[in-house]
């Protein structure tokens, strides 16, 4: 693992207080109250911003030069929403961090297009499968090398990563990670053991990896629970990819589970079981699963959605409705198209899906949700638009959250 704290300590107490737009901004997210009585209000979000590039070391060179269009693109919808812990999905890993501190320091923390710079003074990041070589020859194709034949589908080792970046401490001590954890591990898997044959007891469940990572908010600690399945695309007859985006999605729905449910859950330090009926938690990420529509496993998405600790507050947007417009699969959806959160193509493609979820406990309460998606026209607009896009096919997702102070 490599956490990383920034060196703006003394920023800290300006972020905790809530920067956010100058108020002539008419198109900026509501900012929250950061403290009202027992409770603090806290902003959670995820985002697949894309920032993944097609070799090792390019993102970060990307980073350095403090001017690339697409990063200054996504630095501003972190801005205008500013939120107070944000999950990162498909932002390329690094050894020892610095891609993250490096968009901290040369895109967040500088105004762009004249928003009011956040600071982050926390972040966490650790290793991903993705990219990283197995040493087997996973597709059959005779050699156990490439993307395919990697832990996680990727070109190089932490291609498709995540970096959390929060205002409140990270309890670093107290992460628990699961990038290692074995499909075959999983009772009453999907894992397809024909297709893999003599390797399916040795693959790795995660794609990338699940985290969780607890976050001291107040008196209150909030687990965040982080990940990126697999798409559940780019399959053969054996559905390999959709049985694995489910369970990767199940994963969390056994770990929300205490007692046998969750026993058989092993974490990289070889501490077994699940987390705990008190604690409060909110599932972050990228879980490439639409309730409906898109090539998901069936009832996929519903584990977590449907989960007895979980409350679904299904963000939504204007946006959303305007862009499934465009036709093609998108006219035989059956999710409300206002709760999409990705444009992907539509002829041929799967059309808008609902695939970027933040889902908070039960125990905690909820404010407000929304999903970053203005209308075309409207402020803003211009950062989310229309393929090829200037920041990413997903929109950021945020919830407010009341947690006790």
């Amino acid at each position: 693992m490599s956490p990383s704290i920034s060196r703006r300590r003394a920023l800290a107490a300006a972020a905790a207080a809530g920067l956010g737009l100058p108020a002539a901004a008419s198109h900026a997210a509501p900012q929250p109250s950061r403290r009202g009585g027992q409770f603090d209000q806290v902003r959670v979000a995820t985002y697949n911003a894309s920032l993944n590039r097609a070799k090792a070391g390019e993102l970060l060179r990307d980073l350095q030069t403090g001017k690339d269009a697409q990063i200054r693109a996504v630095a501003e919808v972190i801005q205008i929403n500013n939120p107070d812990i944000l999950l990162l999905n498909e932002f390329d890993a690094d050894e020892d961090g610095a891609g993250a501190d490096l968009f901290r320091s040369k895109y967040l923390e500088v105004g762009q297009n004249g928003r009011t710079p956040v600071f982050y003074p926390y972040s966490f990041t650790a290793p991903v499968n993705t990219g990283v070589p197995s040493g087997l020859d996973l597709n059959g194709d005779g050699i156990a090398d490439g993307p395919d034949d990697a832990w996680g589908y990727g070109e190089f080792p932490g291609q498709y990563g995540m970096v959390i970046l929060s205002r409140h401490p990270i309890l670093t001590e107290q992460v628990r990670t699961f990038q290692k954890l074995r499909w075959a591990d999983m009772p009453s898997n999907l894992l397809p053991t024909e297709y893999y044959g003599e390797h399916a007891a040795d693959l790795r469940l995660s794609s990338k990896s699940h985290w969780d990572v607890p976050v001291q908010v107040g008196s209150s600690t909030v687990h965040v629970l982080a990940a990126h399945p697999t798409p559940p695309s780019f399959d053969g007859p054996e559905k390999r990819n959709q049985r694995r985006n489910n369970d990767e999605i199940r994963l969390w729905a056994d770990y929300l589970s205490p007692g046998r449910r969750s026993q058989w859950i092993v974490d990289d330090a070889g501490t077994y079981g699940g987390l705990a009926a008190r604690e409060n938690f909110v599932i972050l990420g990228d879980y490439n699963s639409d309730p409906v529509d898109g090539d998901s496993w069936p009832g996929a998405i519903d584990q977590l959605l449907t989960h007895p600790r979980v409350r679904d507050t299904k963000p939504h947007s204007a946006g959303a409705v305007e862009a499934a417009e465009q036709g093609g699969a998108n006219a035989d959806h059956g999710t409300d198209p206002q709760y999409d959160t990705a444009d992907f193509g539509d002829t041929p493609g799967p059309g808008n899906l609902r695939v970027d979820y933040v889902l908070p406990a039960k125990s905690l309460q909820i404010v407000s949700s929304a999903v970053y998606w203005p209308e075309s026209g409207q402020p803003g607009s211009e950062l989310t638009g229309t393929h090829p896009f200037p920041t990413s096919d997903h929109r950021l997702v945020r919830v407010d959250l009341q947690v006790r102070a």
